[in-house]
């Protein structure tokens, strides 16, 4: 099983959709899709989270126009959760075994990414 993480916390997987794209992190840019109908979930792979060409892959799919539900698939640590939202993620899905080593606190912790990043010093 695996465990789907959001701003609010823990949840199970409800994504109940058909159109799923299982992007490698190996990918490069230039192979990413350039048109999205039918996909409503991209997940990117992270076999380690000392990987994070992820995080790029996100950034670029978001530039592309991909509007739809972008989830980080793998070994992303709660450390990282504030980088994955920022390049364009809308959720982590991790194992059962990792949420128990990182349980929600620690990811809900890191969960307020929007108000602790340079731009929003700037404008307070």
């Amino acid at each position: 099983m695996s465990v789907i993480i959001r701003d609010d916390g823990f949840h199970d997987d409800d994504y109940s959709g058909s159109g799923v794209l299982d992007i490698a992190q190996d990918l490069l840019p230039h192979a990413l899709p350039r048109q999205f109908d039918g996909i409503d979930l991209i997940r990117v792979a992270f076999p380690s989270s000392a990987d994070g060409r992820g995080f790029s892959l996100a950034r670029h799919l978001r530039a592309l126009g991909y509007k739809g539900r972008l989830r980080a698939k793998g070994h992303v640590i709660a450390d990282q959760y504030t980088m994955a939202r920022r390049c364009g993620f809308d959720e982590i899905e991790i194992t059962d075994d990792l949420a128990r080593r990182q349980p929600a606190d620690q990811w809900a912790f890191r969960a307020d990414w929007r108000d602790h990043d340079y731009r929003a010093r700037l404008k307070g």
